[in-house]
């Protein structure tokens, strides 16, 4: 278990972990009420067979806007010093990163959404994403990936865990982390 720190930039207890060194940066978001322990099989399967450097970071109780939760992560990655990075999360921790991505296309290298939230965040120019469902998800239906990834089908890939629910971070963490790996595995 990688112990969490707690980063506290103008009073935001923002917590946060930090695992691997690898040349591949991804800062990973869960929902907000999850644990960042939530993707931690995720992470610790791509920092131990994949040699990723992965950071994650959690979505503050009392963060009170979308904005706030961009700000946070910013705030964290600005600490840990991290000029580019891959960045995604799982349900609106992935529209954090969306947000993110959107404001800060400069700083990100690829976007990586598991369970696509229906929100009205169009992904950042260029950058590719890519996009993991569960095909039984009924909070963050599959649709939702399939509309997401239709707006920009040349860079945007869509991955689909079958038989696997909203929670298929939690439940189907290593073909999660194995579509990830492949998927990266060019960067």
């Amino acid at each position: 278990m990688t112990d969490t720190q707690i980063f506290e930039p103008d009073g935001r207890a923002i917590p946060f972990v930090v695992e691997g060194e690898g040349p591949v940066s991804l800062v990973l978001i869960p929902e907000p009420g999850q644990d960042r322990d939530v993707l931690g099989v995720i992470s610790h399967y791509l920092v131990e067979e994949a040699g990723f450097h992965v950071v994650r970071i959690g979505i503050r109780p009392d963060a009170g806007s979308l904005d706030e939760s961009v700000a946070d992560a910013v705030a964290v990655i600005d600490h840990l010093g991290l000029e580019h990075t891959w960045i995604g999360g799982h349900g609106a921790g992935g529209t954090v990163a969306r947000a993110f991505s959107a404001v800060h296309h400069d700083r990100v290298n690829g976007l990586l959404l598991l369970g696509v939230e229906d929100q009205d965040i169009p992904l950042a120019p260029v950058i590719p994403v890519l996009i993991i469902q569960g095909s039984t998800d009924d909070v963050t239906p599959p649709v939702h990936g399939e509309q997401l990834q239709a707006t920009a089908p040349e860079r945007a890939s869509l991955k689909v865990i079958a038989g696997a629910g909203h929670l298929f971070p939690a439940t189907n963490p290593i073909d999660t982390a194995f579509i990830i790996e492949e998927y990266l595995d060019w960067d």
